[in-house]
Order: C-alpha cells, then sequence, then structure tokens
C-alpha cells in the first residue's frame, strides 16, 4: 500500500463566506486526488515545535511557539 500525505489549509473570509466554504474547498482537494488515483483515508492535525528566532544580538527575537497543521491522507494500492 502507498500513503500520500498534503496539507491543507482552509481559507475563509468571515465577511460573507460559511464553514460550507471551507467544506468545499476540503472536497475539491479530495475529488483532484481522487482523479489521480488516490483514495481519502482521513484528516489529521499535527502539532509541531517551532524554534524560538534569537534576532541579531537580541533585536526583533521571537519566541518559540505550538503550531498545529492539517493533512489530508489518501491511499493506493
Amino acid at each position: 500500500m502507498e500513503y500520500k500525505v498534503v496539507p491543507f489549509t482552509a481559507t475563509l473570509n468571515q465577511k460573507n463566506e460559511t464553514t460550507s466554504t471551507v467544506a468545499t474547498q476540503l472536497e475539491s482537494l479530495i475529488k483532484q486526488y481522487t482523479n489521480q488515483g488516490w483514495a481519502y483515508v482521513r484528516l489529521e492535525s499535527v502539532s509541531t515545535y517551532v524554534q524560538p528566532d534569537p534576532g541579531c544580538f537580541g533585536l526583533g527575537a521571537k519566541p518559540g511557539y505550538l503550531a498545529s497543521y492539517q493533512m489530508v491522507v489518501f491511499s493506493r494500492n
């Protein structure tokens, strides 16, 4: 079995779009890969720690933080 993992970041204009827009974006991504012979498996959330940036001599330093990403998992034989 072969797997493909693709990042998914939905975009939503809160002024005139609803969560249906996000669902449509995910559906479109799934259809795109299904047409290439991949089968949708699931949507996974992956968390990672982003290292702090010390800046130059402490100027512009940024603290580290936890980031979460959505990944779409596909498979095929």
